[in-house]
Formats: C-alpha cells, structure tokens, sequence
C-alpha cells in the first residue's frame, strides 16, 4: 500500500503568526510542491475569504501539477441546517477540485459547548455532508477534528463520528491532534483501537507541534500502518506549527525505506525548503534538520579531522541524497584538519605547521570577539595575510561620517573617503539610510573607475552585536556582513568599540573578497 503526502502549507501553513501569502505567491509554493513529488496540495478553503476563491479560480487555469492532486479543505455543514442550502459545501463544488477535504468535530466536547448541538446532530452533520459532495463526484477525505482528544473524553462517540464519515463514503479517515498535545504512545494505542472498530477504513493523521511530537507521531503511525500524512513543508503552522515534511520526507524515504518522493525528488528537497522559505519571506532556520544550512556543518576538531578519513563518521546520512553539502567552519575549536579543508574549500594551499599558526591566531582573535565561523571571507583574509600577503585594490587614507536630520523627520547619512587607488588619490562621498550604507556607497563609488566589478558587489546582510554590555555605550561590538555577487555569498567580520569602524572593516573586507574573486575570475 502507497504512502500518501498530504501537505497542507497553503491552508494550515499559512495561519502560522507572520505568514501573510498573496495568490500570487500560493500559486508559486502549489507548484513547488508538486516538483517535490507530494501526493495532494490543499489550496485553501473557498468561501472564506476572496483570496483563496480567486486562488482556486487561477489556479484551474495557471497550474499545470504534474504528481500532486489540488484540494479543496471546507467543514461539514452547519448544525441544524440543510445540506443543500450550506453555503460552504457549495464554495466546495464551486472550487472544482477533484478532491475535497472536510472537517467535523469528533470531541463530544466541542459538539456540546462550541457547536451547541447534541451529539446525534453531530455524527449527522458528517454523514450528510459527505453524502452530499459524493453525490456531486467528489472524492471526500474527512478531517476528524480533535480525534484523539475526543477519543480520550467519550471513545464512543468519537467512533461513531469514523464510522458514519465511512459509510457515507470518505476515502479517508484522517485523525487530527488539533491541540498536539498528544505523545507518540498515546498515539499508537488510539490508532489501534480505531483500527480494530474499523478494520476497512483507510486512515490518515493530522499533528500539530505543540509537545515537540508531530514528526515523531506521525513517523509512529505510519509505523502503525496508516495510509496518509498530512504536515507542511518547513513545518509552518499556527502556534508551533504542523508536522514538518523538511524533517519528516526524508525521515520516511531514508530511516524508512519508504519512497515517498523518488529519490531524484529527494535531492530538490533542501533548494525547494529554502525556495518556500523565501517566499513566506522568514529564513530557515539554519539548525533545521536535512536542509538547514547548519544541518551538515562541522566546527569541533575531533569531527573534522575524522570527516577528512571518513565522510560518514559525523553525518548520520549522505547531505546531497536531501540536496544539502557538508560545511566546515573556523573557530576556537578548530583542529588542524579542520584549517585544512576549510583552506582547502578556498583553494588556499595550506601546510600543517602553517594550520597550527592559524590556529593559535584564530584563538587570540576569537577571544577578542571574533567570530570566524560566520565569516569565511574574513577567515580566507586572515589565511592570505599570514602568508605575506597585502591588498592592492586601495589604501585607506581617512574617512568621515556624519548624519543629518532634516524636515519631516528625514535622516541623511553622508560619508566622505579619502583613499588611494591603482596610485591615485580619490576623495568619494556617498549618502545612504545610515552610516554604514553611506560608507558602502562611498567606497565603491570611489574603487568604480579601476574596479567596474565592485557594481555587482552588494551587501545583503548586517548584524551587530554587543559583546559585553556591562560597559554600556562603550562596549566593544561585533559588526557581521554578508555580501553577495550574482552566483555566491560570503561573510565577513569587524570588532571593534566603536561600531563605524568595525563596520568599516567588515564591508571592505567583503569588497576585498569579491574583487578577489572577480580578478581571479
């Protein structure tokens, strides 16, 4: 029997706080899930709101999915109403998704307190919904709202919600932790008992995050012998979020041997995690497991010296089977192979006594505040200087920032720099939103003339940190940039007590490494 991937990050995903998705921007998510390989993407619920009717008007006319089925997800019909005359079961027909998921309550609770009905009208409402969508050539999956829940208040009744949802027709019988408080254990006894009562139903699973659980209660019922997951891509979701397919895909396809996805898919899933992450506009976050940018990063000595004999020895998996890579990073705790493969990702030449050097270095430097971990152009810098060499792109004679408030509460910064390239003396000065971005575009004003690639040189990141806030106003802070041309990035680092002039360091800095980079281009 075939595993079934219901993802949810176009509905479920989208309630998560600070998510806000245009049509535009579902249509681009629908369509890079379905290069992943799920099996059915829930657009939304028609009838809610103008944007998910207008998602699924274009969606019939923009969408070309190629593995996934389009749903539609709606609820069961109002107590004490007609099915005929429901509004939202007729947004469901007018969706004109092949699929239609609804939702029914299966906690006696909320039918009594929330609904304001008694249960027969409760386990009705379900029936009659799905009959009515059946009758209308839909195919019905049916979300048991608070299942397990509902299971642990009156067993009962929440059994004879599955029951009449089956008998009236549902594909699938998918049980929701809506509150996710439920651990995995708790999960399998349920998930039997349910199996026992019903033996013919084919069930799926539902689990919110709210214990830390989702990815591990569905991996146990799966393990169980359910036939559908339903989770989100990056496990977006409202309060802590869904199941996470990021963790949970390649927990299925590599712990499990089940081939959710096909392994050429599989190997699109970190680049397509980081794809959807752009388009909600919030960064994944660097520690997420398989796709994380940190997921396959190596810092301590002893796991990188052991790396460079074995790759397996510290990764419990290969990273490119998820599309990801392994990373070394520099820092205090670097030994000597770690110097080693990281000059080597540089294409430095690096001999082991040289290692040794830049270790100590790296140490002193770290106990001052740097941070060589998160600024592999500072360190591929520091590398090139011990080893005799000097910039030549230009000398530093003197800069000067200052910032101006004007009417209306407008505030100009504006930098002037003195400095001396290719043997001549520029004087260039730059406005910009603050002192820093006036001090950016002053220095690539100036190096533009010699330099004309310094124009596709562009600082994409910029974070300050104070190191030691006892000393107040004049602590010394840590300035990290991330610069970028049109195919890499890099980061670079300054500290220093006054933060102009850690930044400064840090922007020329990340100059420095694209000029580099563009010359030996």
């Amino acid at each position: 029997m075939t595993l079934e991937i219901y993802d949810t990050t176009l509905r479920d995903g989208s309630q998560q706080e600070g998510i806000s998705l245009t049509v535009g921007d579902k249509l681009r998510i629908a369509a890079l899930l379905d290069e992943l390989g799920v099996d059915y993407v829930e657009g939304g619920w028609p009838g809610a709101n103008p944007k998910d009717d207008e998602f699924f008007k274009r969606a019939c006319k923009e969408l070309d999915l190629s593995t996934a089925t389009l749903t539609a997800f709606g609820s069961t019909r109002r107590p004490r109403s007609k099915v005929a005359i429901d509004p939202q079961l007729r947004s469901l027909l007018d969706a004109e998704t092949e699929v239609v998921c609804i939702v029914g309550k299966a906690w006696d609770y909320h039918v009594l307190e929330a609904l304001r009905a008694d249960l027969d009208e409760g386990v009705r409402m379900v029936a009659e919904s799905i009959e009515y969508l059946k009758a209308h050539d839909r195919r019905v999956f049916f979300d048991a709202e608070h299942f397990f829940d509902g299971y642990a208040s009156n067993p009962d009744f929440a059994l004879a919600v599955l029951r009449a949802a089956s008998e009236a027709g549902a594909e699938r019988l998918v049980l929701c932790d809506t509150n996710g408080g439920r651990l995995p254990s708790d999960v399998v006894r349920t998930l039997t008992a349910v199996q026992e009562t019903i033996p013919a139903a084919e069930l799926g699973v539902h689990f919110h995050n709210d214990a830390g659980c989702a990815v591990a209660s569905s991996i146990a019922a799966v393990e169980a012998g359910v036939r559908q997951v339903q989770g989100c891509i990056n496990g977006y979701g409202e309060r802590t979020g869904n199941a996470d397919f990021s963790t949970l895909l390649p927990d299925l396809s590599i712990k499990m041997g089940i081939d959710v996805l096909g392994s050429k898919s599989l190997t699109r899933l970190s680049s397509i995690a980081h794809h959807v992450a752009e388009v909600v506009n919030i960064s994944l976050a660097p520690h997420h497991p398989y796709v994380g940018s940190s997921a396959f990063t190596h810092k301590a000595g002893l796991h990188t010296s052991a790396l460079a004999r074995r790759p397996d020895a510290y990764e419990h998996t290969d990273p490119a089977t998820v599309g990801n890579r392994t990373r070394m990073v520099v820092s205090e705790l670097a030994g000597k192979a770690s110097i080693l493969s990281k000059a080597e990702e540089l294409g430095l030449e690096v001999d082991d006594d040289f290692a040794r050097r830049i270790i100590e270095r790296i140490k002193e430097l770290e106990h001052e505040g740097y941070h060589f971990e998160a600024a592999d152009g500072s360190f591929e810098l520091l590398v090139r200087e011990m080893a005799g060499w000097e910039q030549s792109f230009f000398k530093l004679e003197s800069f000067r920032v200052f910032t101006e408030r004007r009417a209306h509460e407008e505030v100009v910064a504006e930098a002037t720099i003195k400095v001396v390239v290719n043997g001549e003396r520029v004087v260039s000065t730059g406005e910009g939103v603050g002192p820093v971005h006036a001090l950016d575009q002053a220095l690539k004003d100036a190096l533009r003339g010699t330099y004309p690639a310094v124009a596709d040189l562009h600082l994409t990141d910029y974070r300050v940190r104070v190191l030691d806030s006892k000393d107040s106003t004049g602590a010394r802070v840590r300035v990290l940039v991330e610069t970028a041309d049109h195919e890499t990035a890099w980061g670079t680092i300054g500290v220093h007590e006054n933060v102009i002039e850690a930044s400064w360091k840090a922007i020329t800095e990340g100059l420095i490494v694209g000029l580099l980079r563009h010359t030996a281009g």
